[in-house]
């Protein structure tokens, strides 16, 4: 079938690779403009219109594929079907309507949990453990058109938002591809999705991000790793802000007030609502990332120093 890929981040890359390996024909990208990257700010092709430039697609950058001028450059490309990987736009008509075969989305959860921009990061959030991808017909709704596909994926312990999500990226685009392969063939058995079990994942923006150390340590470890790398946990001193990466909780049976930091021969030790949490990185103010050791023989924190407690958060 002749294909239209819509996808824009790195992590709908792996798709568009295996669709151009398939039978299917690519017959274009469209992507999101260029933004601005980095503190220059360079204005900068997306990774998916870096990608199709090297294998010579057409490439329609737009934020607004249902206007007259996108819509204009869409029919030209005559596609049969489009296949969405994290294209990040809105989707309406009358660019719904264009493609005979429909809008088919690949979604990193298994709808319909976690319906949203954000699947990944609020499914470590929550704390789940299993995880995956499914592929839908895309209509008016949010997330909420017939499902053709699914795969699972396992949460490991360590995971953060980013090594998740790079790792379903891959292990989805194979779904992805014989999600088309059944729409050219016939088989493909669209379910409506449950009424149950509708969970829903907004985007995550740097208010979102700070640290309540008065949770117990699991649900601190788990939000920070749903926030990595993006849009970064973080915590303050004072008002003073510094970024934290991911934690490790302990089974240490001593009580630390929470948000006071500790350092002793294992570590630099941060208390929480139930037992302390292991530091591993952290950005002080105005400085890289560097290791929570060597940050802590640079600070010298007396038994006093202190995070701020933070915001109030839900125990997921």
């Amino acid at each position: 079938m002749r294909v239209l890929f819509a996808g824009t981040p790195a992590v709908a890359v792996p798709a568009l690779e295996a669709l151009l390996a398939s039978d299917h024909e690519v017959v274009g990208v469209l992507t999101r403009p260029p933004a601005p990257v980095g503190r220059k700010r360079v204005l900068t092709p997306s990774p998916v219109q870096q990608r199709a430039e090297e294998a010579g697609l057409p490439v329609i950058t737009s934020n607004r594929p249902h206007q007259d001028q996108t819509m204009a450059e869409l029919r030209e490309l005559r596609f049969e079907v489009a296949a969405v990987v994290a294209y990040g736009a809105l989707l309406r008509e009358p660019a719904l309507s264009l493609p005979g075969r429909g809008w088919i989305n690949l979604h990193f959860s298994l709808l319909p949990a976690w319906r949203g921009a954000a699947p990944v990061q609020h499914a470590l959030m929550a704390g789940d453990q299993i995880t995956g991808a499914s592929t839908f017909a895309i209509e008016a709704g949010l997330d909420t058109g017939p499902v053709l596909g699914t795969m699972t994926e396992s949460i490991r312990p360590t995971d953060t938002a980013g090594t998740l999500l790079e790792r379903l990226a891959s292990a989805a685009a194979p779904l992805l591809v014989g999600t088309i392969d059944a729409i050219a063939d016939g088989s493909a058995q669209p379910r409506p999705q449950p009424s149950d079990g509708i969970s829903l994942a907004p985007q995550l923006v740097s208010a979102d991000a700070e640290i309540d150390w008065t949770l117990p340590a699991h649900v601190v470890d788990r939000r920070i790793r749903g926030l990595t790398p993006a849009p970064g946990a973080w915590t303050t001193r004072a008002g003073i802000r510094f970024k934290i990466g991911p934690v490790t909780p302990t089974m240490l049976r001593i009580f630390i007030p929470p948000g006071t930091v500790r350092v002793d021969p294992s570590g630099v030790l941060v208390g929480t609502g139930s037992a302390p949490v292991r530091l591993g990185e952290i950005a002080p103010p105005g400085k890289p990332w560097m290791d929570a050791g060597a940050w802590a023989r640079g600070a010298r924190p007396d038994p006093s120093w202190t995070f701020d407690t933070g915001q109030e958060a839900t125990d997921a």
